[in-house]
């Protein structure tokens, strides 16, 4: 569904999210490939270790807070500047806390939703133009399987995730006619700073460098959906359909919240 990515070493891509998890893991496998990086997060030391670890000339440092209203234009311009332009890029900057209906907290929503949606929305309003005026390129959005459906203790997380999902989608009527790419990343449960907050059994947990590998994998292959790990994916799809009545006995089955 979208233009499949053969050699890495002539593109040139931005990580918004790279300094750690499944972000950090992503460049570095981008990285190896010969690609050129744009490295963004918040942790400016995090980036700089990374880049550090590959030729200078390969990487560019640019710390930004996704979470800020226009954060990405400045960065945007230094890349295009730097470059003259850009081939791919991937939002992976995320926040999760785990909640309760009864532990619901505004505040704490309202963060959730100022990164993983409305830093996204604000960053893909830099974008989006500069790619169209470009006439090609692609965007990767990191969403989760748990914007699915609804899931035990994702009362603010998931919400955020769903609104992702529906947002790629989007994307893609709008964007795919023109010649831009559109990637909807969805992973399981990646052990990360972030998972580790969870209290309950995460079932087909992987680590961040086997995520990477499945991102990189569906880029290359031109994929919309890019799912994983499919032993566990591929059961929320079909649980994704069920009646509501069938879905809530069996999730409160799995998950014994």
């Amino acid at each position: 569904m979208n233009p499949p990515i053969a050699d890495w070493r002539a593109q040139r891509v931005w990580v918004i999210g790279s300094s750690s998890g499944i972000g950090a893991a992503t460049a570095i496998a981008l990285l190896r490939r010969g690609a050129r990086l744009a490295l963004s997060a918040r942790n400016r030391a995090a980036l700089e270790a990374l880049a550090a670890k590959f030729d200078a000339a390969q990487s560019l440092v640019l710390p930004l807070d996704l979470a800020q209203p226009g954060a990405t234009a400045p960065a945007l311009e230094r890349i295009a500047a730097a470059w003259g332009g850009i081939d791919l890029v991937l939002f992976v900057a995320g926040a999760h806390r785990p909640v309760r209906a009864w532990e619901l907290d505004a505040g704490m929503a309202r963060g959730l939703f100022e990164v993983n949606v409305l830093g996204v929305m604000d960053g893909l309003s830099s974008v989006i133009p500069y790619l169209l005026k470009q006439g090609r390129g692609g965007i990767g959005i990191v969403s989760s399987v748990a914007g699915y459906r609804g899931l035990p203790t994702a009362l603010a997380y998931g919400a955020t995730k769903a609104a992702l999902i529906n947002l790629a989608e989007t994307l893609y009527f709008d964007l795919a006619p023109r010649g831009l790419g559109v990637y909807l990343i969805n992973p399981g449960f990646v052990k990360t700073p972030l998972t580790d907050r969870n209290e309950f059994r995460m079932p087909a947990l992987i680590g961040a460098e086997e995520a990477a590998r499945e991102i990189v994998r569906g880029l290359e292959r031109g994929q919309f959906e890019i799912h994983f790990p499919r032993r566990f994916t591929r059961w929320l799809k079909v649980m994704r359909i069920l009646p509501y009545r069938w879905y809530f006995y069996l999730m409160h089955k799995l998950t014994g919240l």
